[in-house]
């Protein structure tokens, strides 16, 4: 819909009023055959009744008009398409480079992955209001400057992969720990990060990063099952039962790093780190020293404060605890003269 009426609001809109009259007719008229179809051709008909409102019937509106009444079939069985899936593209058009870095994350958040603004929020580290902000202008941006909703040329993919990435692990991370609702742990969130991650892997098979995000997020949810205990509280990592964990995700991961090349990007580094635990058969056979080398090559590609913290607790299970301590006296020394 966002393609056919080019305005995200509007969109949105026309799509929960087709969800509104589906509640209504489907429990008395029975699912129809193609629910998909359905629910595209009533959304097209209450966005050419909006245009026709707004006085705005133009040659686009006919266009949409005369497609409805030909029965236009709304998903076709080959999509030449270089991006393959409708979330994926939808990804990269919200990803244009016209968006500010945070706009482009937040509004793909809120449009493919399906977080509230306050999840979003959670995930950002930020205020709430900041993120409803975020999405304003960005929709705004989108809207004023006529962005069109279409696939990026190839040439433009790499351009755009960064954003693309950060989008998709921050779906993740929502589901892996989420913030809201009485879940810890959002399964449904992870696979669909995952399901995109392997998509975009298809899509772009030479570029180490995306697999090095897809190694990352394979691994870590490998450990889904033993995070959180019968009375659905956390588990840390040094207590969890190994013998839950999922060996064919570690498998898939330990593979993707199998392709990666020698000097690996912050994905990879990340998904290396993940791989030292999936080996290890307990916590005290963690090779901590690799973990904290690892650790010191991320800091110089992609520094952080939370980088900067997990090297300093590695460094504590690899050296003992008073060289952990060292290692964050140094952090909090830094942080004043910063």
């Amino acid at each position: 819909m966002a393609r056919i009426v080019r305005d995200l609001d509007a969109a949105e809109e026309v799509v929960q009023e087709a969800f509104a009259l589906a509640l209504e007719h489907w429990p008395r008229d029975g699912v129809p055959a193609r629910p998909g179809a359905w629910l595209l051709t009533v959304a097209r008909r209450r966005a050419l009744d909006r245009l026709r409102r707004a006085r705005r019937a133009d040659a686009h509106a006919g266009a949409l008009a005369r497609e409805i009444e030909a029965g236009v079939e709304p998903f076709e069985v080959s999509d030449p398409a270089p991006i393959p899936d409708d979330r994926l593209r939808l990804i990269f058009t919200c990803c244009h480079p016209a968006l500010s870095a945070d706009g482009r994350v937040a509004l793909t958040l809120r449009m493919i992955g399906g977080l509230t603004t306050a999840e979003i929020a959670h995930a950002f580290l930020v205020p709430e209001p900041t993120i409803a902000q975020r999405l304003v202008r960005a929709k705004r941006t989108i809207r004023e400057r006529e962005i069109p909703y279409e696939v990026p040329e190839a040439g433009e993919l790499s351009e755009r992969l960064p954003a693309v990435l950060a989008v998709i692990y921050l779906i993740f991370n929502e589901g892996y720990g989420a913030h809201t609702g009485e879940a810890l742990v959002r399964d449904d969130l992870c696979t669909e990060a995952i399901r995109l991650g392997g998509m975009l892997a298809g899509l772009m098979p030479g570029e180490p990063e995306v697999l090095g995000l897809l190694a990352l997020m394979e691994l870590q949810a490998s450990r889904l099952a033993a995070r959180t205990d019968a009375s659905g509280d956390l588990v840390l990592l040094a207590d969890q039962d190994r013998t839950r964990w999922d060996r064919g995700r570690i498998e898939r991961g330990l593979a993707c790093l199998e392709l990666l090349p020698a000097s690996p990007g912050p994905y990879q580094l990340q998904a290396m780190i993940a791989a030292c635990h999936a080996r290890a058969a307990s916590g005290e056979a963690t090779d901590w020293a690799r973990i904290v080398a690892l650790y010191d090559r991320l800091l110089e590609v992609a520094g952080s404060p939370v980088i900067a913290l997990n090297r300093a607790a590695a460094i504590g299970m690899a050296q003992g605890p008073e060289a952990g301590l060292t290692a964050l006296d140094a952090l909090d020394a830094a942080g004043r003269k910063g």
